[in-house]
């Protein structure tokens, strides 16, 4: 059975040795699974579970066990929805890395027709989009309207080896932003069904860095929503709680690179607020007064450049939520915030209920 594993645990049951844990897809909230260890350790109690994800080195076991579901608490509202599969592919970036990519494809496909797309971002950049369900970035939901849903695991994602994972330390926007632009061609030029004249990017936290670098750094997009992101580098060190993220991820201190030019200074090379004068896509800014990790006068100076820029632009401003949106009745007004927005600028205004 496919899907993200979390919280396992071994059990006895009937005098045998079981895993316990909890098991979700993009398609399936986490539901409590029983299934079957491939290898037991006596000694140490310790077992290798072979249930991955398609394409994970877990393919490569001999024997594979299919998991019993234990509960089933979404069953009836799962019944009443249809919830495309994720689909997977590779694709070779600029410098040859392989670099997988998600799409899925929006409920009542139709191969015959074109679709707008909602390339969404990762946070982390230390993250990865999986076989999962997410409560605040619902990819089923975001293809529930029309859409096809394409998703990049860029350099910086974790679950490829920690190679990939520090190939963003220093490159925020160098490698990354490449991984992204070449792996939407690709799934452009293999996916027919896919309007490319109709796209808007979404991110959140380091995909919110990453929508705000792309606003200054090509007009390929419809619309860009830039959810608690980070917008100049040198402000954001000075005002996070996390010091420690932004020394590691550029290299040093602010100071440690004054006098230097600005192509030998990460804090300004890869800050999207120094390529301001570019900004033309329209802008859905989130952001929340309670988020120390990116503090709102980020999402502040992104939402003044864009209107005194004279680029179409709307700001959601939460007092109450932090880094991420976590109250029901919050994220209800978010989605609905988020897909009206990509609704207006896809030519799709007005076709949602």
């Amino acid at each position: 059975m496919r899907g993200e594993w979390s919280g396992i645990h071994g059990v006895m049951v009937n005098g045998g040795f079981r895993l316990l844990g909890t098991l979700m897809r993009v398609d399936m909230p986490s539901e409590v699974v029983l299934g079957d260890p491939l290898e037991i350790n006596d000694s140490a109690r310790t077992a290798i579970v072979t249930f991955g994800t398609p394409g994970s080195v877990q393919e490569t076991t001999k024997a594979t066990y299919e998991p019993t579901l234990v509960t089933h608490l979404n069953d009836a509202l799962l019944a009443q929805l249809e919830l495309p599969e994720m689909e997977s592919f590779w694709f070779e970036a600029v410098d040859k890395t392989k670099v997988q990519g998600f799409i899925i494809r929006p409920p009542g496909f139709d191969p015959a027709k074109e679709y707008p797309v909602k390339f969404l971002i990762h946070g982390g950049p230390q993250g990865a989009w999986g076989d999962m369900w997410s409560y605040r970035w619902n990819a089923e939901l975001f293809a529930a309207n029309g859409y096809v849903v394409v998703m990049i695991n860029p350099r910086g994602s974790t679950g490829y080896g920690q190679a990939f994972v520090d190939g963003v330390n220093g490159d925020w926007g160098g490698k990354p932003f490449t991984d992204l632009m070449t792996g939407l061609d690709y799934a452009e030029q293999h996916y027919p069904f896919i309007d490319k004249t109709r796209e808007c990017a979404l991110g959140a936290s380091y995909g919110g860095y990453m929508a705000n670098w792309i606003l200054g750094h090509t007009d390929r997009f419809k619309c860009i929503v830039s959810h608690d992101g980070m917008f100049d580098a040198e402000s954001a060190f000075g005002s996070t709680e996390e010091d420690w993220f932004n020394q590691w991820e550029f290299k040093g201190n602010p100071w440690d690179y004054y006098g230097k030019p600005d192509s030998e200074n990460p804090f300004r090379k890869w800050s999207p607020s120094l390529s301001a004068k570019n900004f033309k896509t329209p802008t859905l800014v989130i952001h929340s007064q309670l988020d120390y990790r990116l503090d709102v006068s980020e999402g502040f100076q992104l939402f003044d450049t864009l209107q005194l820029l004279k680029v179409p632009s709307k700001m959601l401003y939460f007092p109450d939520e932090g880094h991420w949106i976590l109250k029901p009745q919050n994220s209800r007004l978010w989605f609905k915030t988020v897909n009206d927005w990509v609704d207006q600028w896809t030519g799709k205004a007005g076709n949602r209920e």
